[in-house]
């Protein structure tokens, strides 16, 4: 005699199913379906059968049904009721309900060498060969959907990263110094590296920094968190709008938190004027509680670093103090590339580019822009397709104002020298 019954799963079940879930789960060998989405398919009574010997339940097969497919999502034994058949008693019990309502294919996904194969394959279940299972954590709980929509948080593109033109050298130090260690915790510590919890980018307006930013958010997958220092200043004063903000940071488990022109909040403090001197004081103490919990990660953006307080950069404080500068020959190739490509255009790259000295890569998209526009207007014009050349480029380039003077790079130089941190 088997020493067990199998039966349907019952709603008074839950608190056993649960339990047991526990007891049979290695922490080791984690499974791939949550316990939440167990507990999910179980309140929607979906097709699950219980074990039971004794008065007490011994095992749980729960599936989720799907059309004409279902999957297992847990098949769970108490550790004194293995290698004894019940596993695949309760597969064979939980297929033919799932058969009766049109399932055709029953499928399992599970951890490598977990104990629940053996029962899997005893019952005419194979593996699939030549399979990658692929995961994507988000960093986002449900209590974090709260907070995060009174920030007025985004989710950034994942893709922003891929699309980042141009800024060869400045995306390979933001990626090697940034991303890597925070999306590689654990080989980063076996190094000894310390992933970063907030830097800052400088460089002249337009170069990229804001772009930057949220592309890694978006590389990271972690919601992305702009503060204002104009709209804090309207709320309840500066200092206390920002020590509140960052206490509102704190309940997140993910965040990249971003502050475009910190001047306005970490500017050099003056003893003429004890609001800025109270303003600077919170943020440096904002920034220390921020840095106390992982998997999180401030930049800060100024267009002029030597405005800053010489407290604000100090080592402790901020990990990198990274440049993003003008993009030079090869970056304005890159650039134009990709908004040529778009435009389904043919010209003279180096042409453009050897043009366009100065010019960030917010100047090339506003003379793409004008170009592209101009093209669409005499289009429906003269009802004949116009296709830009290197000359229409040309005379819009001339025509544009580049972001940065030659003064202006000497200075960027000059303040790359004096205080970057890479």
């Amino acid at each position: 005699m088997a020493g067990w019954h199998v039966r349907d799963f019952a709603p008074d079940d839950l608190e056993a199913v649960v339990r047991l879930d526990a007891e049979a789960t290695s922490p080791e060998l984690p499974p791939v379906f949550r316990l939440s989405d167990v507990v999910a398919a179980l309140q929607a009574l979906h097709p699950t059968v219980v074990a039971v010997a004794d008065g007490h339940l011994v095992g749980v097969a729960v599936s989720r049904l799907e059309g004409d497919r279902a999957w297992v999502l847990r098949l769970s034994l108490h550790p004194a009721w293995r290698n004894l058949g019940l596993g695949s008693a309760l597969l064979s019990a939980l297929e033919h309900r799932l058969q009766g309502m049109g399932c055709r294919t029953l499928g399992a996904v599970l951890p490598d060498h977990e104990a629940s194969a053996t029962a899997l394959r005893n019952s005419g279940f194979r593996p699939r060969e030549g399979l990658i299972y692929f995961e994507k954590s988000q960093g986002v709980t449900a209590q974090d959907v709260v907070v995060l929509s009174s920030l007025g948080a985004a989710m950034p593109d994942t893709g922003a990263w891929n699309k980042l033109a141009g800024m060869a050298a400045e995306k390979r130090l933001i990626e090697r110094r940034l991303v890597l260690p925070l999306a590689h915790p654990e080989l980063a510590s076996q190094h000894g590296v310390e992933p970063p919890r907030a830097v800052v980018l400088f460089g002249p307006p337009g170069t990229g920094k804001s772009t930057f930013a949220r592309a890694v958010a978006g590389r990271l997958g972690w919601p992305f968190v702009e503060l204002f220092p104009s709209r804090l200043a309207l709320e309840e004063g500066l200092a206390t709008s920002l020590s509140r903000r960052f206490d509102e940071l704190a309940q997140l488990d993910h965040v990249l938190v971003f502050i475009d022109e910190v001047e306005e909040v970490a500017g050099t403090r003056s003893n003429a004027d004890p609001a800025t001197v109270g303003v600077v004081n919170e943020l440096l103490k904002s920034i220390v509680r921020f840095r106390d919990r992982d998997n999180r990660l401030l930049i800060c953006a100024t267009n002029n670093v030597a405005a800053l307080d010489q407290a604000f950069l100090r080592h402790g404080r901020f990990d990198y103090v990274l440049p993003v500068g003008p993009p030079d020959q090869e970056a304005r190739c890159a650039l134009w590339t990709s908004y040529l490509a778009r435009a389904g255009a043919e010209a003279d790259i180096p042409v453009l580019a050897e043009a366009s000295e100065g010019f960030t890569p917010a100047d090339i998209a506003q003379a793409a822009r004008t170009v592209a526009q101009t093209l669409f207007e005499r289009t429906l014009d003269t009802g004949d397709r116009a296709h830009p050349s290197t000359d229409d480029y040309l005379r819009t380039i001339g025509s544009t104002r580049p972001t940065v003077s030659a003064d202006m790079a000497r200075e960027f130089a000059d303040q790359t020298n004096r205080y970057g941190r890479t």
